[in-house]
This record gives structure tokens, C-alpha cells and sequence, in this order.
């Protein structure tokens, strides 16, 4: 027989209040690329019969630069909330969760650094 209440059994296993801003954000970047990626794959449709200067007038345009960088960050950070999802409900070795988590944030954050960077250096050239 046991003589501990329900509160004793969930002590300790952290907040449930950051749930809700991860589930929202999720949220918020699945919709803000669904016009991003459309907008992209007509743009690169367009493109397909450009020979390489044309392309790097594309992305000098100060528009495209603005759309590509905003694609660019929309999409890694979804990618991020949703591996961080993954690792948290199917990784269950505590310090393994933790590096792969470590490991995730900081490639994506190489990721989106590297292709703003690449963006920002293209339309910046001149």
C-alpha cells in the first residue's frame, strides 16, 4: 500500500509551462513558409533557364535578399523545434539527450550563420 498522493509521483520532472511557446512557434514558422517556399519555388522556377550572372542579379535584388535570409531562418528554426521534439520524446539517456540537443542548437545555428552570411556576401558584392 501506498501512502504518497499523485503531487509526490511529478515533483521534480520540471515545468510544464514552456510547452506551450515551443508548441506555438512550431506553429508560427510551419505557417510564415508556407508562403516563403512557395515564393521561393516559383523564383527558382523562373531561374531555370538563367544562365549565372542573371541569378546573381536575383539574389542582389534587395527584396530577394530580405525573402532568401527570412526562408533561410524561418526554416532552420523550425528544423531545430522539431529535432529538439524528436530527441525529447524518443532519446531517454539523460546525457545522451543532452549533447544531442547541445549538438543540434549549435549546427543549426552554423547552418543559419552560414547562409546568411552567403546571402549577405552575394548582394553586399559588388
Amino acid at each position: 500500500m501506498k501512502f504518497r498522493t499523485a503531487l509526490y509521483n511529478v515533483r521534480g520532472l520540471g515545468s510544464a509551462k514552456s510547452g506551450t511557446h515551443h508548441w506555438w512557434m512550431q506553429r508560427v514558422t510551419a505557417i510564415a513558409l508556407i508562403p516563403l517556399m512557395l515564393w521561393l519555388a516559383w523564383s527558382l522556377a523562373r531561374l531555370s533557364g538563367l544562365d549565372y550572372a542573371a541569378a546573381l542579379a536575383w539574389v542582389r535584388s534587395p527584396t530577394t535578399s530580405v525573402l532568401l535570409i527570412s526562408t533561410l531562418l524561418a526554416l532552420v528554426y523550425h528544423a531545430k523545434l522539431g529535432l529538439q521534439v524528436v530527441i525529447e520524446d524518443y532519446v531517454h539517456a539523460e546525457g545522451v539527450k543532452f549533447i544531442s540537443l547541445i549538438a543540434i542548437k549549435f549546427l543549426c545555428l552554423l547552418l543559419a550563420l552560414t547562409g546568411v552570411l552567403a546571402v549577405l556576401r552575394i548582394s553586399l558584392a559588388g
